[in-house]
């Protein structure tokens, strides 16, 4: 397909270098950015890896997302969605984060339209072949000045990350402290535990959905267990109370019914005083 001069290959479908889409009209650049597909092409498709790759790059997603809407802090997250460099090959990281971008549903990321491109790319990875072909990644996305590259080995539980230093086009490897890798970009730090890909805001866990629902679950627990405490305390404690004012009123009898038979013993010996006399 084309639009003006410009021809939108299906096989190998991809955006205006940057010098033709500074010539484009507001108009063909809206009908070349409808026309870029939203789908892989069949020469860019990866094999499926099973539920444990989707689960882990959408799992990201959500934890991630749910952490920057707590905090307030705008960074636009989607999984495989198609990048469009400006006459690069597409390609769809399993995550994406770009840090400051406006938080609406998108079919593509096309960089030119967008005014930048990425901060950060995740790729998760089961079958062992594709380990090579998402390592040769790493030089295309430095060329791209993508900020941050981070690759999990799902089959091995291993964290690879890299970073671009500012005004270089290679990347450097992230050093892990303690199986911390520190990420600039998100601002938190990234390890392997167990057979997850944890983030940490310092060494504090971001939960997933499942822990955190446990976590609000438990929390509910131990308040109604609080308030069941405090209930009974409050019983108890009226108990007491009833009961003090109970001995307070029988001692008050006690009292009251001691003076009368003073003020009667009084009477009387005055009476027989009186009857002596």
């Amino acid at each position: 397909m084309s639009i003006g001069s410009y021809r939108i290959d299906p096989d190998d479908p991809r955006a205006p270098p940057q010098e033709l889409w500074d010539r484009l009209t507001p108009e063909e650049r809206a009908r070349i950015i409808d026309e870029l597909p939203s789908e892989f092409p069949v020469s860019e498709a990866a094999p499926p890896e099973g539920d444990a790759h989707f689960e882990a790059k959408v799992g990201t997603r959500k934890v991630l997302g749910g952490f920057f809407t707590r905090t307030g802090r705008k960074v636009y997250l989607a999984c495989e969605l198609p990048v469009y460099y400006p006459g690069e090959r597409m390609f769809a990281p399993d995550v994406i984060a770009v840090v400051g971008a406006e938080q609406h549903q998108r079919m593509h990321w096309v960089v030119s339209a967008e005014g930048r491109g990425l901060d950060l790319a995740l790729e998760i990875y089961v079958a062992e072949e594709r380990r090579e072909e998402l390592e040769r990644n790493a030089e295309r996305f430095a060329r791209l000045g993508i900020r941050e590259y981070f690759l999990f080995d799902r089959g091995r539980l291993r964290l690879t990350g890299w970073r671009l230093d500012e005004g270089r086009r290679s990347y450097r490897a992230i050093l892990p402290q303690q199986g911390f890798f520190a990420s600039e970009v998100l601002g938190l730090v990234l390890r392997v535990e167990g057979e997850r890909l944890r983030f940490h805001q310092g060494r504090a866990p971001l939960l997933e959905a499942d822990e955190m629902m446990a976590m609000l679950d438990r929390r509910a627990q131990e308040a109604e267990a609080r308030r069941a405490d405090e209930a009974r305390m409050c019983a108890e404690l009226e108990q007491r109370l009833a009961e003090e004012m109970r001995l307070r009123t029988e001692e008050a009898q006690r009292r009251a019914e001691a003076e009368r038979r003073l003020v009667e013993a009084l009477a009387e010996l005055a009476r027989l005083r009186g009857g002596s006399g």
